[in-house]
């Protein structure tokens, strides 16, 4: 018996469990029945495709103008809801078609892609119940957002997110958030403006929902220049590491409220890190890696944060920040580890992390006078820092495992997005792009979304990099930073949806 089948079980017993035990709790059997005041069913399907505008280096053949992306979903979601309390299941389905490029990737990789890219998955299935006026219990896989950020994270980490089939670039970003099961019980306390929310994730958990995952397998979104090589061959990952272990709970709480005009949050949560790390045999990090070289884990650490946000009148403007400060957050280090030849495999050192963003939303009239815009169109404008507060250059750090380059105690990103509309928004053009100003490199993505009645939506856009320094297959390096990463990997996008 495989190891999982128990733990499926588990989880389809305690499914079964929460339903029939709502459905118990109806006091009117009349209300079980099916209609528009308790039950509700909507969703979308929705085709994706991208074309290749750069040729990457990994395969023999001119990649440039190649399909690399047909993609099938059917999105479902189901609520059944009465006085009391509520049910929600929500179920997605992906199906991939491998182009010529797709093919030629899986020649090279040991691994069958469309297995990475196909997906039948009850993504949540959680129930609520309403305690008095003032408390809510959650129960089952969810999600928790904490943070409001774009782009990149720093108090929105109860989630890892599936970056293996669209990178960071999809819009909604619940597509790519990974759901967990938790206890979630939200309580408001008007008398301090406020409510608390307390969570705990039991660890019950399959394996591969945890922390944030990447194409380490060699597909399409592989780091410049691994496309085409299975990484998890040789490094698997270790779920069950004693510094960071899946099947042990996580746990924290979020204060939200009001001061005057200034809403505020604060919040700490124990989980494990996002981000995996290189444990190798070189240097253990606690123990040894089991297949005696080298494995990915996610350590265990503690995350401590604070959210404002307020209305400025005169300017017309919304202020907002993020500050979270991650106690001992795992990086690799070796920069020149092995002649070069395996960057990051020198160890795991641990750093207090600190993550500020200062963000500036504002509705710009001019766009209607200078855009011909329907309304004023919406600016938004963020930077990101990451501090690691104890820094040391001696430490040898590097920015990502597999590259040479080293990370400063400073990394910092703007990012900007412009969106305005044509025709009672039926015409949504919008402009993103973003700057490392410490490493260089950046990326814009120019998109417009038609909207024909209720259903029907079209998405067409490009996703445009550029970079300081990017790596070749089999070269030795030292200037590769976040945005080189992804050189020669230019798309063309387009996502047709009819939603119900």
């Amino acid at each position: 018996m495989k190891d999982g089948e128990p733990r499926q079980r588990r989880l389809v017993v305690m499914t079964v469990g929460v339903v029939i035990v709502m459905l118990l709790m109806i006091p009117d059997p009349a209300s079980a029945q099916i209609d528009s005041k308790h039950f509700s069913l909507h969703g979308f399907v929705r085709g994706h495709f991208s074309m290749n505008l750069q040729d990457p280096p990994e395969t023999e053949q001119d990649d440039a103008y190649d399909l690399s992306m047909v993609r099938g979903t059917l999105y479902l979601e189901a609520n059944a809801f009465w006085d009391w309390g509520a049910i929600t299941l929500v179920g997605r389905a992906d199906k991939e078609y491998k182009t010529d490029y797709l093919e030629r990737l899986d020649d090279l990789s040991s691994i069958d892609l469309m297995g990475q890219y196909d997906n039948l998955d009850m993504r949540e299935w959680y129930a609520d119940f309403f305690i008095g006026k003032k408390v809510t219990l959650r129960v089952g896989k969810q999600q928790v957002v904490w943070g409001k950020t774009d782009f990149f994270r720093g108090m929105d980490i109860i989630h890892g997110f599936d970056f293996t089939w669209r990178s960071f670039l999809e819009v909604e970003n619940e597509q790519l958030r990974k759901p967990l099961i938790l206890g979630n019980l939200q309580i408001e306390v008007p008398k301090a403006k406020g409510s608390l929310q307390l969570l705990v994730r039991p660890g019950w958990d399959r394996d591969k929902d945890i922390g944030n995952t990447y194409d380490l397998f060699g597909g399409r979104w592989a780091n410049q220049p691994n496309k085409g090589v299975n990484f998890l061959e040789g490094v698997p990952y270790n779920w069950h590491h004693s510094s960071g272990d899946t099947d042990d709970a996580n746990y924290g709480f979020r204060w939200y409220g009001t001061l005057g005009k200034v809403e505020y949050s604060l919040a700490y949560y124990k989980t494990l890190n996002l981000d995996p790390v290189v444990n190798t045999i070189f240097n253990p990090f606690g123990d040894a890696p089991l297949n005696g070289f080298g494995e990915f884990i996610y350590p265990e650490v503690d995350m401590y944060g604070l959210s404002l946000n307020y209305y400025w009148p005169a300017p017309d403007m919304v202020i907002r920040t993020e500050i979270s400060m991650t106690a001992d957050q795992p990086y690799n280090i070796g920069t020149n580890f092995f002649d070069g030849v395996l960057p990051g495999f020198g160890g795991v050192i641990q750093k207090n992390t600190v993550r500020t963003m200062v963000a500036l939303d504002k509705q710009m009239r001019w766009a209607q006078k200078i855009l011909g815009a329907s309304r004023p169109a919406f600016f938004n404008f963020q930077i990101f820092d990451t501090w690691l507060t104890d820094f040391k250059r001696e430490d040898d750090i590097v920015a990502l495992a597999g590259f040479g380059a080293p990370i400063n105690a400073h990394t910092t990103i703007l990012t900007v997005i412009l969106g305005w509309n044509y025709k009672n928004d039926r015409i949504n053009p919008t402009i993103a792009a973003g700057v490392d100003a410490t490493n260089g490199g950046g990326f814009v993505i120019p998109s417009v979304e038609f909207a024909w009645g209720n259903h029907w939506r079209l998405r067409l856009e490009a996703d445009l990099f550029w970079n300081s320094g990017s790596k070749l297959p089999g070269e030795i390096e030292q200037d590769t930073y976040l945005f080189g990463y992804f050189a020669n990997n230019n798309q063309l996008v387009s996502r047709l949806t009819f939603q119900f």
